[in-house]
């Protein structure tokens, strides 16, 4: 199963929240936290739902909830691709 990579999470989150909605994800981004970026816990719910959908990977809403910055969000995704969900 492949991982997502930084252009992958920017895509999924541009098509949940808009462009509009949200600043740039980007590798200089990786670390700043979604709400300085623009992004609402609904946003990243519904990204969470898109990555299931598309991907297979399953994300615990509690841990989607933990997710901090589009790193966290990466490393719990790719995370779950390891082990298995």
């Amino acid at each position: 199963m492949a991982t997502l990579d930084i252009e992958d999470l920017r895509r999924i989150l541009v098509d949940c929240a808009g462009e509009e909605e949200g600043a740039e994800v980007s590798g200089a981004t990786l670390d700043t936290p979604f709400e300085e970026l623009g992004y609402d816990s609904l946003a990243l719910m519904e990204t969470a739902a898109a990555i299931q959908d598309e991907y297979g990977i399953v994300l615990p809403d509690e841990d989607v909830s933990e997710a901090r910055t589009p790193r966290n969000l990466l490393d719990l995704a790719n995370g779950a691709v390891r082990t298995g969900g």
